[in-house]
């Protein structure tokens, strides 16, 4: 659509409001501020949710891996060499890492905990690069023996230091004739490792895998093998060639298996909240028709002496378009810088609100995240402006339209 440069000159004196046209001018600023939050909005709460989602998935698969394989029945691998063998000569198959996990009750003092004990190789630990960044404080040439790793929320909880002592205590002890005795065994602490997620600082602790063999009698045995791809685009099909490499004796699962749940909530969060958000954009695009209509019906007088000096319906149909869609453009332009900017500063922003506030905005025990993530889509962006402009000129057709069928005649007769 090509605008002549008389058009383009009535539009702009139609923009600029006069006394008698504030009302009109008010209505247009509304919709202009509707459509930038809108926008912005729209862009952040995206952000965030795209950034909340990569966060939790770079540090689940930082601990977890791509792939995880545990025996069935709770029976050990006792053949753990031969699989990993076989699992490492396959494609795309980045580290395999032999595993000693499960859930124990700790103690330290008074304190008492519930934690998840996992027991790694020292050069295993330090292949991934979360865990790897994690304990770069920790003097690793120490993590051998009866030592242990534990995350920096648990030795908050239960006032730890480097030097103290922890005792784990697990139900399935020995059997002896007086009824099964816990096993317990004490632990020095070399450090705290902090993965930034909630649910890892404050539930798991590291042991070297031969210490975590020995407590729990398994030998030269292992509980889990953990997997990791180069690239999560082949899960499926590495997944298919591990499950047959292991046969029957062993459970293949996979994290999305594992975070099915949560991560589904958290993809029809980010849906519900787009629908929501458009909403936003939807009013103000119906200010634009409110405030356009009013314009057209305060104009009248003016479409009428335009058209009778030769003026076509075309040409007063692009003049009242020209002006919505300014106002949309603009509105879409001043959101879209408010929200990057906001996007890359949400941090600083987030201490700043916490500041005034005196509270504490974004809980990882809440949220499981120790800092609030945004991450910018550059689709999902453009997608929020085309939708954004879309609305805004498609709202400036109706009033566009009526400003064209307007009769000079009548206009005139009646002024």
């Amino acid at each position: 659509m090509v605008f002549s440069k008389f058009e383009r000159m009535v539009a702009g004196r139609y923009l600029r409001a006069k006394r008698k046209e504030g009302f009109i001018s008010v209505i247009t600023g509304f919709a202009f501020t509707g459509i930038a939050l809108g926008v912005a909005t729209l862009i952040i709460v995206m952000s965030v949710m795209n950034g909340f989602r990569a966060e939790l998935l770079s540090r689940i698969l930082g601990i977890d891996g791509h792939i995880g394989i545990t025996a069935i029945a709770g029976y050990p691998f006792n053949n753990y060499r031969q699989a990993i063998q076989e699992i490492s000569g396959f494609d795309k198959v980045q580290t395999v890492i032999p595993l000693v996990q499960n859930q124990l009750l700790v103690t330290a003092g008074k304190a008492a905990e519930g934690a998840m004990v996992r027991g790694i190789a020292k050069e295993d630990l330090l292949k991934k690069d979360v865990l790897k960044n994690s304990v770069k404080y920790i003097d690793m040439s120490e993590f051998e023996g009866n030592v242990a790793i534990v995350g920096s929320r648990l030795a908050q909880k239960m006032g730890l230091v480097n030097g103290d002592e922890i005792t784990l205590i697990s139900p399935n002890g020995k059997v002896t004739a007086f009824g099964t005795v816990p096993r317990m065994k004490s632990y020095r602490v070399i450090g705290a490792f902090e993965i930034g997620m909630y649910e890892y600082d404050a539930n798991f602790i590291f042991l070297p895998l031969e210490a975590a063999q020995k407590y729990f009698g398994l030998g030269d045995a292992v509980t889990n093998i953990d997997v990791t791809l180069s690239d999560d685009k082949y899960l499926p099909e590495v997944r298919r060639a591990i499950v047959g490499s292991v046969g029957e004796g062993a459970y293949v699962y996979d994290w999305k298996q594992s975070n099915a749940a949560f991560f589904n909530a958290i993809d029809v969060e980010r849906n519900v909240m787009f629908l929501i958000l458009t909403l936003i954009i939807l009013v103000a695009a119906f200010n634009i028709i409110t405030g356009l209509i009013m314009l057209v019906k305060d104009k009248g007088r003016d479409i009428a002496v335009l058209r009778t000096m030769g003026a076509t319906k075309g040409m007063i149909m692009r003049i009242f378009f020209m002006d919505g869609a300014f106002i949309g453009i603009v509105g879409t332009a001043l959101g879209l810088i408010l929200g990057v900017l906001f996007c890359d500063n949400i941090e600083t922003i987030r201490h700043w609100l916490e500041s005034i506030s005196g509270r504490d905005l974004f809980s990882a025990e809440i949220y499981f995240l120790s800092q609030l993530p945004a991450k910018i889509d550059t689709v999902e962006v453009v997608m929020v402006v085309v939708i954004s402009l879309l609305l805004s000129f498609l709202a400036t057709l109706y009033p566009a339209y009526r400003a064209a069928k307007f009769d000079p005649v009548e206009a005139l007769r009646y002024e």
